[in-house]
């Protein structure tokens, strides 16, 4: 990884000169600025670094449990894709502080190779997004985001945990700021042995182990009252080995690491704000055939960024917003089917929001992407959000989405296939939101059709080649409730999810594999004083396998149940305790690998 050269573009100096009415830049940086104009028309899950540490293993375990999303793991740890509203992990777009960074070579991400320690905002949005985070926003998307206050001093935390199967974690966090300069870092290092058995399987996780480290460092200054220039930096180092079935079987196991830095330069005023940002991210992978060996193939990609967001009140009711971007894309095989490659993409959105009045609010987007050698169609969205009385609110959304081919779609040799053409989607969703008191009960029906599947298939010349295939319909329901009530000392939150999702094949009318029908989340949350205690469950339906519905060789339903206790001295000191599948229960998320029965952990945190 050319570090050097990574941090000679993090450092460097993009920006504008803007002028406009004095007012006072807010005391919270937020490097997605989109995401809370976002939150004005759709349905966004937040969770906080507090519920963070409630699944704390992996990224793939928090969203399982928190999460409407349905998480394919191929064992605890080992490689994992997310689905969205019975959509494919490449119709999901994973967006850190405003910019996707799914894997060129895939056109998705691996959940496990993606820190989950470290960021002020993990978000969740379910639905189509692509006009605001482009390609692979189909089903849904993911936000890591970083924040930066001022004017709060010194602060700092750390956070050890010791789990079953030899599992080990420790996370480190510490900031500075004043009225003017803020700065944070962090970092975190997991490390597991992995080794869990389950007799009911006759398995036991052979050669599953892994470790992972990461750094983050942002800064942000006020340059005067309507100037602000910030710098987040991320570096990731991981490395898992894939299990085997076998005591004598191949060792094998998969290293990746990634930097991803951005520099922003922002102006703000009371009806007017510019931000332009430069980034630039790297993702490199080396696969081992042998863990003994050198390493058989890899690939280093590395993509350079801008991207400008011009939001301009013209009257207080009529907000226009202009997003421009341009990436270079470059990529380096090494025995892995890919040669040196080289792709310019840019793409121009504008939005147009309308305020008649403080209940009725309305948005419109088109977007057109310019992709080197691919022709894209022209992206669309249309959201209204009516809130008819205090005790309820309803809101549409119609968007036309899309996914480009990734690098192994198009180049890999053999069975690449030049002449693909985007994947598009035309989604539609409603929310029904009805609030009583502290109680708030969500309803989000939903209908999206693709078109153009990409899809890998066998060829009579004895490899697999890929091609634009079949079309999907997927329809269903999500729903969320919550309650939060304080009684003096006493507090209570309450959380509950349930998804029922058809996603079929246009070509055999039956169900997308891997996409149970049912899921259901829920967790109950006490706090008495110092003390806290909770619990939390998952619900997964029946979810097929094979193409043929074949019900054999389906994935069983299942129950897990989680629960754990602390208890925190002088909002300092806190000591806890965690069990997870309480219930014992034999579960697979992929079809071979049981994921671990019940297990441990004891976790300490100092906040200072």
């Amino acid at each position: 990884m050319n570090i050097k050269k990574s941090l000679a573009l993090a450092f460097s100096a993009y920006g504008c000169f803007l002028f406009g009415q004095e007012k006072i830049i807010d005391t919270v940086y937020i490097f997605d600025s989109q995401m809370n104009k976002v939150k004005r028309f759709h349905q966004v899950n937040t969770i906080s670094p507090e519920d963070v540490k409630k699944n704390s293993t992996n990224l793939s375990e928090l969203l399982r449990f928190q999460s409407p999303v349905y998480i394919k793991e191929n064992g605890r740890g080992a490689v994992s894709s997310p689905s969205f509203r019975g959509t494919s992990a490449g119709h999901t777009a994973v967006v850190w502080n405003g910019i996707n960074i799914n894997s060129n070579f895939l056109g998705q991400a691996d959940l496990n190779n993606i820190p989950l320690f470290g960021y002020d905002r993990l978000e969740v949005k379910s639905g189509g997004g692509s006009v605001q985070y482009g390609s692979s926003a189909i089903g849904g998307s993911i936000h890591l985001n970083d924040q930066l206050e001022f004017g709060k001093g010194f602060q700092g935390s750390l956070y050890s945990e010791a789990a079953s199967f030899g599992t080990y974690l420790n996370f480190a966090k510490a900031g500075f700021s004043n009225d003017r300069f803020s700065f944070k870092a962090s970092a975190h290092y997991s490390i597991s042995q992995n080794d869990y058995e389950v007799k009911e399987k006759e398995y036991i996780n052979r050669n599953g182990r892994y470790y992972n480290t990461t750094f983050n460092i942002g800064t942000s200054y006020k340059l005067s009252s309507h100037h602000i220039i910030s710098w987040q930096s991320q570096m990731f180092d991981a490395s898992q080995r894939y299990p085997i079935f076998v005591e004598n079987g191949n060792k094998t196991k998969y290293n990746a690491q990634t930097l991803r830095s951005l520099v922003a330069w922002d102006f703000r005023q009371s009806t007017f704000t510019n931000s332009l940002k430069a980034a630039y991210t790297e993702d490199n992978f080396q696969y081992f055939g042998d863990i003994d060996q050198p390493k058989t193939s890899g690939a280093d990609g590395k993509n350079y960024i801008i991207k400008n967001d011009l939001n301009y009140f013209i009257t207080p009711k009529i907000n226009v917003n202009a997003i421009g971007e341009f990436q270079v894309n470059t990529a380096e095989g090494y025995q892995s089917g890919l040669g040196s490659i080289r792709r310019n993409m840019g793409s121009v959105a504008g939005l147009l929001r309308y305020f008649p009045t403080e209940d009725l609010r309305f948005e419109a987007g088109v977007k057109k992407d310019f992709v080197e050698d691919i022709t894209s169609p022209v992206l669309f969205s249309f959201s209204g959000k009516w809130t008819a009385v205090k005790w309820y609110s309803t809101g549409m959304n119609v968007s036309r989405n899309f996914r480009i081919p990734s690098f192994n779609d198009l180049y890999w040799k053999q069975g690449g296939n030049t002449n693909l053409v985007p994947e598009t989607s035309l989604n539609v969703d409603m929310n029904h939101e009805f609030r009583f008191g502290s109680l708030k009960l969500t309803l989000s029906p939903y209908f999206m059709h693709i078109k153009n599947y990409i899809n890998w298939l066998p060829t009579p010349y004895g490899y697999w080649a890929v091609f634009n295939t079949y079309r999907v319909d997927s329809y269903g329901l999500e729903s969320q409730v919550t309650y939060e009530k304080q009684f003096g000392k006493h507090g209570l939150k309450l959380n509950g999810g349930y998804t029922y999702a058809r996603s079929i094949n246009k070509q055999t009318d039956k169900q997308m594999v891997y996409v149970p029908i049912h899921k259901a989340v829920a967790s109950i949350d006490y706090r008495y004083d110092f003390l806290r205690v909770y619990v939390q469950g998952l619900f997964n339906g029946l979810t097929y396998t094979t193409t043929d519905e074949k019900k054999a060789d389906a994935l069983d339903p299942y129950f897990v149940l989680n629960a754990g206790f602390s208890g925190t001295l002088n909002k300092k000191y806190t000591l806890g305790l965690k069990v997870n599948n309480i219930t014992d229960t034999v579960y697979e998320t992929v079809s071979y690998y049981p994921m671990p029965k019940r297990n441990y952990s004891i976790y300490a945190s100092i906040n200072f």
